[in-house]
């Protein structure tokens, strides 16, 4: 018996597609809706402040696929030339329970969570969408604007937004020469968000969050998508937008219980059940729109698995024994 294991370098090298990315977790979030997943909220370990240590299983029965994602995330790693998120992700045979494969967590977590806004704006923006704000300009600053591009053809503007002036200028040069989109950036977020459809944070999750985002800087027919909790979005902007959504509203029930989005209203809908068409999403072109991105097991495995195949047929990775 062996696994496969695939360093950061080999899943990079890969080179899976941000389409088929977003195809596959959208498919994951029909199976949710349908009620083909098994996915315990996240337990976890948090050895130093605002830090954490999550384990993320799950099983999707439909996809057949079966494993768990060990995660990490460090705020003040960066300041170490260390990444913020780290980890890595097992896949099991569903039918023996033996594993697959183990690799590393890095990118198809950065890239999962870019398809997740993919597949949130697609079934929550507003068609036509020509400006988006991204408030965090790192690593799901980047993945985030190419899942964005690749739902929204039209998209003509990034007003982007980073305490750190250094990185934003990066941001804004990478990101021009890479997508040829142009890149302004915003002294402070309410610029940032000011006439934006599509508005995007991505800050580091805090366990005290001093929240800016004022229900008056948002524009009419907006989705925001909240990547950091409760750090970015106030309790009166959440209250103003006609729908707030999550991609899992149990986890973040789960997630009020230890402190997180105390100034959060109740959610009223869930994006499985609105890719699954149990329940509506947009209902017109005006409606404010907020969907509460925790990041899902199920799309790491979605990730993974296409990542797995594409090893597999191309023979990388090195074979270990169990």
């Amino acid at each position: 018996m062996e696994l496969l294991y695939l360093s950061r370098a080999e899943v990079e090298s890969l080179g899976v597609a941000m389409g088929d990315l977003i195809d596959a977790v959208e498919d994951a979030f029909r199976e949710k809706g349908r009620g083909g997943v098994e996915m315990p909220p996240k337990p976890g370990v948090h050895p130093r402040q605002d830090s954490f240590l999550h384990a993320m299983p799950a099983y999707l029965s439909g996809i057949d696929v079966a494993g768990l994602k060990w995660v990490a995330g460090y705020p003040a790693n960066p300041r170490r030339g260390l990444p913020y998120i780290s980890g890595l992700v097992v896949l099991n045979d569903p039918g023996t329970g033996l594993p697959l494969a183990v690799m590393d967590a890095s990118w198809i977590t950065a890239f999962r969570t870019g398809a997740a806004t993919g597949v949130t704006v697609r079934h929550l923006g507003r068609p036509g969408a020509e400006v988006a704000a991204i408030l965090g300009l790192g690593v799901q600053g980047r993945t985030n604007l190419e899942a964005i591009l690749a739902v929204c053809p039209g998209l003509r503007r990034v007003q982007g937004y980073d305490v750190n002036p250094e990185a934003a200028d990066r941001y804004a040069r990478e990101m021009t020469d890479r997508h040829g989109v142009r890149v302004t950036l915003a002294p402070d977020p309410e610029e940032a968000v000011r006439g934006a459809d599509v508005v995007v944070t991505a800050g580091p999750i805090l366990n005290n969050p001093a929240p800016v985002l004022r229900p008056e800087w948002l524009a009419e027919g907006v989705v925001g998508i909240a990547l950091d909790f409760d750090s970015y979005w106030t309790g009166d902007a959440l209250r103003a937008a006609d729908l707030v959504a999550s991609d899992d509203r149990d986890q973040l029930d789960y997630y009020r219980t230890v402190g997180f989005f105390t100034d959060t209203p109740p959610v009223r809908a869930d994006l499985g059940d609105i890719v699954a068409g149990k329940v509506p999403g947009r209902t017109s072109p005006g409606q404010r729109i907020i969907s509460i991105n925790l990041g899902l097991a199920i799309e790491d495995l979605a990730a993974a698995r296409l990542v797995y195949r594409e090893a597999v047929a191309r023979g990388r990775g090195t074979r270990l024994p169990l």
